[in-house]
């Protein structure tokens, strides 16, 4: 059995870059965890794979009152609840029934696991950031297994 590969994006702000694209690129599914920028981006994406997107605290205008606050997604036996500001989180995943929470906001890419279930937030691959990394993630679902993994974006330095 193959992994079903799930990209994971967040706070692109309006930059899409070539780098996050090459790296989306072959992703079954892509989750984008808010602070989008302009509806284009969700549009570039969605020519790799299917998108689900939630808005951000920075998305605004008539494109982004459509995108939902919060959004679910299931691959296989993998159910996976996806907000952009992980501090807004209201639900008890775990009880909920989720294996993973998808969220950006912060900039900072991370991936931990309490009381069973996966927190992942695949950074920023937009505009830089203080000293934060430029980068993106990926869900790897297995039947019910799933991994998690980012990477830091290869990009010029001052890009």
């Amino acid at each position: 059995m193959t992994a079903f590969r799930i990209g994971l994006i967040s706070d692109t702000h309006g930059l899409l870059r070539p780098q996050a694209k090459t790296y989306l690129a072959g992703s079954g599914h892509i989750v984008h965890a808010g602070d989008i920028g302009h509806a284009d981006i969700l549009d570039e994406l969605a020519a790799l794979a299917p998108v689900t997107a939630v808005r951000g605290n920075n998305d605004h205008g008539h494109w982004a009152r459509e995108l939902p606050e919060t959004a679910t997604l299931s691959i296989g036996a993998v159910s996976i609840y996806i907000l952009h500001d992980l501090k807004k989180l209201d639900i008890d995943p775990a009880a909920a029934g989720f294996r993973v929470v998808v969220a950006g906001h912060s900039h900072r890419p991370s991936i931990e696991e309490r009381h069973g279930v996966l927190y992942v937030n695949p950074g920023s691959a937009g505009p830089h950031r203080f000293k934060l990394p430029v980068a993106a993630g990926e869900l790897l679902v297995e039947g019910a297994a799933v991994a998690a993994h980012w990477v830091r974006l290869r990009i010029p330095e001052f890009a």
